[in-house]
């Protein structure tokens, strides 16, 4: 692995508002410390890369409107490192534009790209995953996506078949990928489960930078076709007007529709280190299964008052009231200083549910 040539690419632009109330437009997920790890989840993140790579090949992508949260979290980052976004408009530009900026930088680039919102305990094996899957890429021309041994059938998580099916996973080398399946229902992530055949797609990505431009003008030149011109734009004081462009006309499109499900160079490596998408509530109550009461409750609260109640997430982040409840039973109880949440919660009734909060008279809630 020749760091010089490796980078690292955190995707922070998410809104977050699947963890709402607590996550919020003006302070999404990525920002907060939800999972009361110490660190925000973007703070993690970098710290966590700078135990494989040099600081200045470590970039964040993110909203314009977030630049002032990633300084203050992050006040060591140069600032040609901070990537900013015009317009929100899902991973497959934000990739786009990390792509064509590492490649003016370094035509031989060798890119990781990173979510800024997952937990990760045993970050040793992670240091050592990352090792390997770089000295893979550099020997092996394919898009390589990290994938973890399904433990439930999760229905928020993606799923990728591998060709050869089970037998394929035992020699936990990475092998080519048959089929990508989003978010299932619950039936489909059984037999998925059951069949040995499928890894959570981890959305932890690497590939020579060289071979993604390729695939992704492939495969989406309705995204790439606006950032014609990139080369005399990127990097000077014409980028902020180019960007703003490119992004306005731009399509909403993720990473894994645009390119992934398409290319014929997909390929995951099974790893084995303690990876967690805490991306809803739902998802925060498995990560807390070693502090439930014996009556399945994650709290964290300042003092809760509890009576035939089960299964359910109590949230109270300033820790200064009394929580009181009787008679729930897989249940949200999310407090904040303006927004009392109560709600089931299975993630697909919660989404749904918050989708209200759209309305424009409950703008200032959001």
């Amino acid at each position: 692995m020749n760091k010089n040539n490796c980078y690292c690419v955190i995707m922070a632009g998410g809104a977050g508002t699947r963890f709402w109330p607590v996550s919020r437009v003006a302070k999404p997920k990525q920002f907060l410390d939800v999972a009361e790890t110490g660190k925000t989840f973007i703070r993690h993140t970098y710290d966590r890369f700078l135990k494989i790579l040099p600081q200045e090949n470590i970039l964040i992508v993110t909203a314009e409107k977030y630049r002032d949260l990633v300084m203050e979290q992050i006040p060591e980052l140069q600032s040609g490192n901070l990537l900013l976004e015009p317009y929100p408009r899902n991973t497959a530009p934000s990739t786009a534009y990390a792509t064509y900026t590492l490649l003016k930088r370094n035509p031989d680039a060798h890119c990781v790209i990173m979510p800024a919102d997952y937990i990760i305990d045993n970050e040793e094996l992670f240091v050592e995953t990352i090792h390997n899957a770089f000295d893979y890429i550099e020997q092996n021309d394919v898009l390589l996506t990290l994938g973890v041994a399904p433990t439930r059938p999760e229905t928020n998580y993606g799923y990728a078949q591998v060709c050869g099916g089970r037998d394929a996973l035992q020699s936990k080398l990475p092998v080519k990928v048959k089929t990508f399946t989003e978010k299932p229902d619950r039936d489909l992530a059984k037999v998925f489960l059951a069949s040995g055949e499928f890894l959570w797609n981890a959305g932890i990505l690497l590939w020579k930078v060289s071979t993604f431009r390729h695939e992704m003008e492939k495969h989406m030149p309705q995204v790439t076709g606006l950032f014609k011109g990139w080369e005399h734009a990127l990097g000077t004081p014409v980028e902020t007007d180019f960007l703003t462009k490119a992004f306005s006309d731009c399509m909403n499109i993720s990473l894994a529709y645009g390119v992934m499900e398409k290319t014929d160079k997909a390929w995951i490596y099974p790893v084995t280190f303690d990876w967690q998408d805490v991306g809803t509530w739902e998802s925060l109550y498995n990560y807390m299964a070693a502090i439930r009461d014996r009556n399945g409750n994650a709290i964290s609260a300042g003092k809760v008052l509890s009576e035939n109640t089960s299964d359910s997430l109590v949230i109270e982040p300033e820790k200064k009231k009394l929580i009181a409840i009787s008679g729930l039973e897989d249940y949200i109880v999310i407090d904040t200083d303006d927004v009392l949440l109560i709600c089931p919660k299975d993630d697909r009734k919660f989404k749904d549910f918050i989708s209200q909060i759209g309305m424009p008279e409950y703008e200032k809630y959001r």
